[in-house]
C-alpha cells in the first residue's frame, strides 16, 4: 500500500469503543455522550457501534484550540 493510500485508510478509520478508548484514553461513556451531542461521528451496525477516528481528533484540536 502506497503512503497516499495507507494516509487515506487511517483517516477514515473507524474503530469500536473499546479500540477508541485505548487510542484516545477516554471512557465509553464519554464517547457514547459525545456522539449523541453530535459532537464525533459514530455509527450502529446492529448491536455494534463504530466510532470514526477523524472526528474524535477534529473535536481535540477544537478543544485545543479553545484552551490556547
Amino acid at each position: 500500500m502506497t503512503e497516499k493510500k495507507a494516509a487515506a485508510a487511517e483517516a477514515t478509520r473507524w474503530v469500536s469503543y473499546a479500540e477508541a478508548e485505548r487510542l484516545f484514553g477516554l471512557s465509553r461513556t464519554t464517547f457514547w455522550r459525545l456522539a449523541k451531542e453530535k459532537k464525533i461521528r459514530a455509527a450502529r451496525i446492529g448491536r455494534a457501534v463504530r466510532v470514526e477516528c477523524a472526528s474524535v481528533e477534529a473535536y481535540l484540536e477544537h478543544l485545543a484550540d479553545d484552551f490556547r
